[in-house]
């Protein structure tokens, strides 16, 4: 299988249907010879007809899938609830609480946890259903709406571990694709004309130097530099604003970077 690019990795999550979604990975015919399975947080390929070992077990693909989920993220649960608040649109509370009920923790459990009535805890446990009900009909209300085929200006995905999710990111996929054209006078493989000082414009140009780096795979701060200074000379800032915006991750030393899942 080819190398997956983190704006494919983010496509790929945000494309998924909820049964994929809620299991964490998908699958995909390409991915080995006979077809395999591709997690939907780092992008592991697990091919179907190979065996995999661990810790003295032996798997097929797809159960490998699901320990290599359990073992590296807990549960999809877990990994979901820890994304972006304007992503899930849940506050700070609502997943502690989502947490809890996972783990099956009682009421008067959360009562003792939180100093809440066990009427408070009751309260939030049918508003976050009837959040589940809403989001529901909005998923169908969208399906059938995309459906239609009637969007004159989809607009383009914000990537699951950006730091902040504001109106920067309202933004479609002509205006994007105007906004490279402009910055990248020689073509989208070719050198950035200029870093600009518009957040929206930062992160279209941002977004598409990601395409530049592997998902899965570790970087040295040298080989990262390298990839960038190909394309502005000022290899330091886009850098900086790489790690600042949720692109990309890095060990604290800075002895390792990699795309941010």
């Amino acid at each position: 299988m080819s190398e997956i690019t983190g704006k494919q990795q983010s496509d790929r999550f945000w494309q998924a249907s909820l049964e994929e979604l809620k299991q964490g990975y998908m699958e995909e015919r390409q991915a080995g010879p006979f077809g395999g399975f591709v997690c939907l947080i780092d992008g592991q390929v697990f091919e179907k007809g190979r065996i995999y070992e661990q810790d003295g077990y032996f798997y097929e693909a797809e159960r490998f899938m699901q320990q290599h989920i359990r073992s590296k993220y807990v549960s999809m649960f877990h990994y979901l609830l820890m994304l972006n608040k304007k992503l899930t649109g849940l506050t700070e509370l609502q997943c502690e609480l989502l947490r809890s009920f996972y783990e099956g923790k009682s009421d008067a459990d959360l009562v003792a946890a939180h100093g809440s009535s066990k009427s408070t805890i009751r309260n939030h446990r049918f508003a976050l259903r009837e959040k589940a009900k809403q989001a529901r009909v909005l998923l169908a209300i969208m399906e059938l709406l995309e459906q239609q085929n009637n969007d004159p200006a989809p607009f383009i995905e914000i990537h699951r571990t950006a730091t902040m999710v504001d109106e920067r990111y309202n933004m479609t996929e002509q205006e994007n694709a105007a906004i490279l054209k402009q910055y990248f006078k020689e073509g989208l493989d070719g050198r950035l004309s200029e870093f600009p000082r518009k957040e929206k414009r930062k992160i279209a140009i941002l977004r598409h130097l990601m395409k530049r780096f592997t998902s899965g795979r570790q970087y040295t701060e040298k080989e990262v530099n390298e990839q960038l200074s190909a394309a502005f000379a000022d290899y330091v800032t886009l850098r900086r604003y790489l790690i600042e915006y949720g692109f990309m991750d890095r060990q604290e030393d800075g002895s390792a970077y990699w795309v941010k899942e």
